[in-house]
């Protein structure tokens, strides 16, 4: 389990606090599968995801985008329990959906990107340090059920 210190915990509210769960999570899945088009055979249900117009354009993207970050946003609400918050989601991932563990990771790096472009400035190296520990243990909580 990780510690935090409550000046972290201050930064990943204070991070979290600018995000527009809505604007965000309408760019996440299209920034992941843009840049790791691989990705797309988890998404056979979603209709057209084969161009990058089609990508930007589909709303069920967009929506998971949303569901995606709702559960962040539980992870930042329990930072002292969300690996076990997570276990139920982490087992359905692995068990049903059959996703590679190292995909998680790569959403990540999606988040924090696309949260950077946002914030700008104001994801300092200190900020951005921060914010990828978070994100980390997230990906740990993730990958729970894989091990």
């Amino acid at each position: 389990m990780v510690k935090w210190t409550e000046e972290e915990r201050r930064i990943i509210r204070g991070v979290w606090e600018k995000v527009d769960i809505d604007e965000i999570g309408e760019e996440l899945w299209a920034r992941a599968l843009i840049v790791y088009p691989w990705i797309d055979r988890y998404f056979g249900s979603f209709g057209d995801i084969f161009t990058t117009t089609a990508i930007l354009k589909n709303p069920k993207l967009a929506a998971l985008g949303k569901v995606v970050l709702s559960a962040l946003d539980t992870a930042v609400k329990n930072m002292d329990n969300f690996k076990a918050l997570y276990a139920p989601l982490s087992r359905q991932h692995y068990e049903k959906i059959k996703v590679d563990p190292d995909n998680f990771r790569l959403l990540a790096e999606c988040i924090t990107i696309t949260i950077a472009c946002k914030l700008r400035a104001e994801l300092n190296p200190q900020v951005q340090a921060t914010w990828q520990k978070f994100l980390s243990a997230v990906v740990e909580a993730m990958n729970s059920q894989y091990k």
